[in-house]
């Protein structure tokens, strides 16, 4: 027995001598005075404290790579594995937690010869994001579509699975996924055509409802959870779209009619009012501010559609609500006039602490998810009764920052070859991080993430592989954070949506 563990001790000793001597000696010939370009693009960005690893690759094919990551007394040196840098999420978190600083070192061999370019920095942010994220996966049109699903996400590692495919449904479109307060155990959506529904899941309970009602547009389109709980403000809308043959923005969405009004999930019945379905107003995107006092809301002058389509711009609004009363203000105030310069606010996010609200400016319309010059807007959030110029609000706002002719200085090359910002905005449950969707190769949406101490150095929401957004066939579409799992299964949804009784709201 010692002769045959003698002889098993000599040949795993043979193993590891011969492994080390066929493993890469790297000797760097040439130090190059400039950064790598690497995709995605994570240089210098600031990370969540507790955001999985980043992977990443050469912008161009290489002959091999090699990186050494830096963060105080932890050295880890990550070799080129199937043509990307993907360091473990082990040694990843000894970085993390070795410093706030990572310097990456990233050595490339050209030639027949290792050159090494110019450290970047990965700065960990003190502040954690919320460990997952909600969003849809679509084809980048909306005519048509085959599969489609709302998917789960996990950011601290990657983890995804589905919350519901339409592959159990028919194969019909499913929209507007909205949590109250990032509660991943209090969700909505919609399905349309087939097992036509609003689905409201509250924890186990899972219940469909009937939106149509004689006193509305259509169905509840656009939702908006109040803070409580209690209620959800949507859009109604009769939307059409238009296909452009020769406009840059190749795909048009608008509405010919649009109200808002407040669901009572309680009681099952609507609540409205006079002031926000006018006639000669269109209203829609609405959302609460987080003390559920005020409702606010995009309304624009109603204008002949489609003709006037481009001519057509929304202002953010405001309305006082009383969740206890369920009635609201006698007047709508107008909070950010974009109109007045010709420009037109859409899909208004506003932080849970309440101090900043997002949204997207556009020339014209509301649904900028096709405008190549949409921009994210990022600023203080106006009281009910204040009246700003969108020009004003500019002034004191946070990102992005704008020329005086009123063009947005784009902070990322891609935008200015064609991206743009594709509506989608959430914010994370400590008003620390904001998630929007980019297109940034002017066709697909991909989920980015932002500080709100660092705008202007957002991130593309990392992969286990580098190249995933290359080979993904679909958008992402309407990225929500959320502070847990859902738990409710697909097959408890797709159960509930066959049952095809859905209760009339009242």
């Amino acid at each position: 027995m010692k002769t045959k563990n003698k002889h098993i001790t000599t040949i795993i000793a043979l193993a590891l001598l011969l492994l080390s001597s066929c493993s890469k000696e790297i000797i760097v010939s040439r130090h190059i005075d400039k950064q790598p370009n690497i995709y995605p693009e994570y240089k210098n960005a600031m990370l969540p404290a507790n955001i999985c690893p980043i992977h990443f690759t050469t912008e161009k094919p290489v002959k091999d790579m090699n990186a050494i990551f830096e963060s105080a007394d932890v050295r880890i040196e990550v070799p080129n594995t199937d043509d990307q840098i993907a360091i473990s999420e082990k040694d990843w978190n000894k970085l993390r937690e070795a410093s706030s600083k990572i310097r990456v070192r990233l050595q490339v061999m050209e030639g027949e010869q290792w050159v090494e370019y110019a450290p970047f920095t990965l700065e960990i942010s003190k502040d954690s994001i919320d460990p997952y994220m909600a969003y849809r996966l679509i084809e980048p049109g909306y005519e048509v579509w085959n599969e489609m699903g709302i998917y789960q996400r996990c950011l601290e590692n990657f983890d995804e699975e589905a919350i519901i495919t339409n592959k159990m449904t028919g194969h019909n479109c499913m929209n507007c996924h909205t949590f109250c307060n990032q509660d991943p155990e209090k969700m909505l959506f919609h399905m349309r055509k087939d097992y036509g529904a609003t689905y409201m899941i509250d924890g186990d309970n899972i219940e469909a409802l009937d939106t149509k009602t004689p006193d509305n547009i259509s169905a509840f389109v656009y939702p908006a959870w109040h803070p409580s709980g209690d209620f959800v403000a949507f859009s109604t809308n009769e939307t059409k779209q238009m296909f452009h043959t020769t406009n840059r923005n190749r795909i048009e969405v608008f509405d010919f009619k649009s109200d808002v009004i407040v669901y009572d999930v309680k009681n099952n019945e609507v609540l409205s009012t006079p002031l926000l379905k006018r006639n000669d107003k269109f209203e829609t995107f609405p959302t609460f501010s987080p003390d559920g006092k005020t409702l606010y809301f995009c309304r624009a002058d109603s204008v002949q559609i489609p003709q006037q389509c481009d001519s057509v711009r929304y202002n953010l609004c405001a309305i006082a609500f009383d969740p206890v009363k369920k009635e609201f203000g006698d007047s709508v105030y107008t909070v950010i006039d974009a109109a007045s310069v010709g420009k037109s606010i859409s899909f208004p996010r506003i932080s849970p602490d309440g101090k900043n609200i997002a949204y997207t400016v556009a020339n014209y319309g509301n649904f900028h998810v096709w405008h190549k010059e949409a921009s994210l807007c990022v600023g203080p959030t106006p009281e009910l009764n204040s009246s700003y110029s969108l020009r004003d609000h500019m002034k004191v706002m946070m990102f992005p920052v704008f020329t005086d002719d009123f063009v947005m200085k784009f902070v990322n090359d891609k935008a200015k070859q064609g991206g743009g910002y594709g509506g989608g905005l959430s914010w994370s449950s400590n008003s620390k991080w904001l998630i929007f969707s980019f297109r940034d190769d002017g066709l697909y949406t991909r989920p980015y993430i932002a500080h709100i101490d660092k705008l202007d150095k957002s991130f593309i929401l990392p992969q286990n592989d580098a190249r995933h957004y290359d080979r993904l066939m679909k958008s992402f579409n309407l990225p929500e954070m959320i502070r847990g799992k859902v738990k409710a299964s697909q097959f408890s949804i797709a159960h509930k949506a066959h049952e095809q009784n859905p209760k009339e709201v009242k």
